[in-house]
């Protein structure tokens, strides 16, 4: 599926701005990158297609480089709460279409939605919760938060789930868990396996699951 978003800028560019920026690069897409700090826009300016050291805050400067064009902006300031506010405002003026804010907690997630945010994302609470279900849970490789409640992650067959199919293990009345599909080694992911198939040691499956049942996948 083609994707259709082609142009996104990025308010900011701390660590969290910058790997947003740069990996939107990296898959094709037009990144408009600014921010005050000059070596902030300097480390990126090879990469996003315009990088401009100005203020996030001043709506000319946002109207002038194209954000009104862009079809996502990111704020990416998340410790200070009326940067945020300002700069979403300002995307919300010019008439972008979906704006996401990066918010330091609960409190400021709430203002941000109030304001208008359509998503408001919190890394160090979604990375928090990733590494501690992977302290938790050996057996999970990788997990992609969807929000406060869902997650889709990617897990290796605990021993007692080899030589049994989906319909035995029955993950969806058991725990809630539906399973998007089964990867194998150097394999592309199946996303619509045979139910009846019987999973092999080195299989993974790929689930979308509630965030406090995840560590209890094994418990089968």
């Amino acid at each position: 599926m083609e994707n259709k978003i082609k142009q996104v800028a990025v308010l900011g560019l701390g660590v969290f701005g910058s790997t947003v920026a740069k990996t939107l690069s990296n898959h094709g897409i037009e990144v408009i990158a600014i921010d005050r700090n000059e070596e902030a826009v300097e480390r990126i300016a090879d990469i996003v297609s315009v990088a401009i050291k100005e203020d996030i805050t001043d709506l000319e400067v946002l109207s002038s480089a194209g954000v009104g064009d862009c079809d996502v902006a990111v704020i990416a300031v998340g410790t200070q709460l009326e940067v945020s506010v300002m700069s979403l405002l300002n995307c919300l003026e010019l008439g972008v279409p979906q704006v996401i804010a990066k918010a330091k907690n609960k409190r400021y997630e709430a203002v941000l939605r109030k304001v208008g945010a359509h998503k408001v994302i919190r890394p160090e609470k979604a990375m928090g919760v990733l590494t501690a279900n992977l302290l938790i849970n050996n057996d999970i490789i990788s997990q992609i938060s969807l929000d406060e409640d869902y997650s889709i992650v990617e897990t290796r067959l605990p021993e007692h789930w080899v030589g049994k199919s989906l319909v035995d293990l029955d993950l969806r009345s058991k725990l809630g868990v539906n399973v998007l599909g089964i990867r194998k080694p150097q394999q592309t992911l199946n996303i619509t396996p045979d139910p009846t198939y019987v999973l092999q040691p080195d299989d993974h499956l790929v689930v979308i699951a509630h965030t406090n049942v995840i560590q209890d996948l094994d418990l089968i």
